[in-house]
């Protein structure tokens, strides 16, 4: 459960905008001299984010610690329930960002699942090393879901991601998911920048033009803040 930075680890910036700005950050893209082009589909992602019960990981994030670990389960896709999909370890020093997956083949959830049978299932398929990071954070918080689009430069060397449309359902002290009750969370659009620890100056050049303040956000913490009082 090391915080050691690896080698392959990414820079990662993040912005925030309007969602009435998509267009022209779209029309900032299609222009760009570094030729960007869409590598994947757009898609639906979907995340139940975990924590300890007196919420460590959030405590952790609202402090601005400069190494953060978020555990949260990941599928793709409309299904808001979760899918077959991966355990994922997000872990963060300061601008460097990193992941631990664990593939699970087959959906943890089948109707009228609770929680505790949902965790069980992907402990099962994940292995003991998952278990260990699952135990550290045993306590669902919440899932959300969010519309995302992927662009890439041409010479393959920066990444830019749009998220827009997110939900928030809250999780805590439910023994099954919810989809019902939906947090009233601010719909805004998150601009997130990745490249190489060694592509970092050519990375400034290509992003000079995108006016937009930068942030800390996290769909983590945005989604906390929208349930009850966080």
């Amino acid at each position: 459960m090391t915080r050691r930075v690896p080698e392959d680890a990414r820079y990662e910036i993040k912005f925030i905008a309007r969602e009435s700005e998509h267009g022209s950050i779209i029309q900032w893209l299609k222009l760009h001299t570094a030729r960007f082009y869409q590598p994947y589909p757009d898609r639906w992602i979907n995340n139940v984010y975990f924590d300890t019960h007196d919420y460590f990981a959030y405590s952790e994030n609202l402090s601005g610690a400069s190494a953060r670990t978020k555990v949260r389960y990941r599928w793709y896709g409309q299904h808001e329930l979760p899918q077959a999909g991966s355990l994922e370890i997000k872990l963060k020093r300061n601008y460097f960002g990193w992941k631990k997956r664990f593939r699970i083949e087959n959906t943890p959830y089948e109707k009228g699942d609770n929680w505790r049978t949902i965790r069980k299932k992907i402990i099962e398929q994940a292995g003991s090393e998952a278990k260990i990071w699952l135990d550290s954070q045993p306590h669902q918080t919440i899932l959300n879901r969010y519309h995302r689009e992927y662009f890439v430069t041409h010479d393959g060397r920066v990444r830019i991601t749009i998220d827009k449309d997110q939900s928030v359902y809250d999780q805590r002290y439910k023994p099954y998911p919810n989809i019902l009750h939906r947090a009233n969370n601010p719909q805004i659009l998150v601009v997130e920048v990745k490249f190489d620890r060694n592509d970092r100056e050519y990375a400034s050049e290509v992003i000079q033009g995108l006016r937009l303040r930068v942030s800390r956000n996290s769909k983590y913490m945005v989604g906390m803040k929208s349930i009850h009082g966080f």
